[in-house]
């Protein structure tokens, strides 16, 4: 089996998530942000291309209005950031959408992108499925991501309930989910994480609730 010809893609790490009113509730902001600091770590180490992705509304905008507190880069990744890395702004979910992320990452011949950053319920997810459209593998890391709590008029989830319920449904599909120590080791070993199938997880769901 070909080894993945992985990317890391560092999403949206700034500083709306740690000190905003979107702060990360689950899992904790430190340590996810810890994680994702060992992930920039190894990707330096094993010679991976990076791409660090900042979300930027105008100014006067609630969030990540351009030049703002919200909008910056929290101060561990800021001072890391190094001149071989791809820097790319976005005004949408996915990272792929209105950005030349896509070509630049077919320019480095990499065919997986692992994906850390913020948060879980929107960028995210929609970057994992978005991979598939531009015929990428996808990996999300669990402990380098976080969710928040969410409450409208369609009910109410926690971001305990909400970042693991959306890992299962990357996992099953999207993307392979792990922890960044798997990761690691995978990446070292140059092999690929596992992954389920939908197939797959419906039968062993069935077979979890007894339908």
């Amino acid at each position: 089996m070909t080894a993945p010809r992985r990317a890391l893609i560092v999403v949206d790490v700034q500083q709306e998530y740690f000190n905003g009113i979107l702060q990360i509730q689950a899992p904790s902001r430190d340590k996810t942000l810890a994680n994702i600091v060992a992930a920039l770590d190894v990707a330096q180490e094993q010679g991976l291309p990076v791409v660090v992705v900042q979300h930027e509304l105008p100014q006067g905008a609630p969030v990540f209005a351009v030049g703002s507190e919200s909008w910056s880069l929290h101060p561990e990744i800021e001072q890391r950031l190094s001149p071989s890395w791809k820097r790319v702004s976005k005004d949408k979910g996915s990272v792929f959408a209105g950005t030349d992320i896509a070509p630049w990452l077919a320019e480095h011949d990499v065919d997986t992108i692992t994906i850390v950053g913020y948060m879980t319920n929107n960028c995210d997810i929609a970057t994992a499925v978005g991979a598939e459209e531009v015929g990428l593998a996808a990996e999300v890391l669990s402990d380098a991501t976080g969710a928040i709590h969410l409450a409208n008029e369609a009910g109410k989830v926690s971001a305990d309930q909400l970042h693991d319920t959306l890992l299962v449904l990357l996992h099953s599909n999207f993307a392979a989910v792990a922890t960044t120590e798997a990761w690691t080791a995978a990446v070292t070993a140059g092999a690929a994480l596992p992954k389920s199938d939908l197939g797959t997880s419906a039968t062993q769901g069935r077979a979890a609730f007894g339908a």
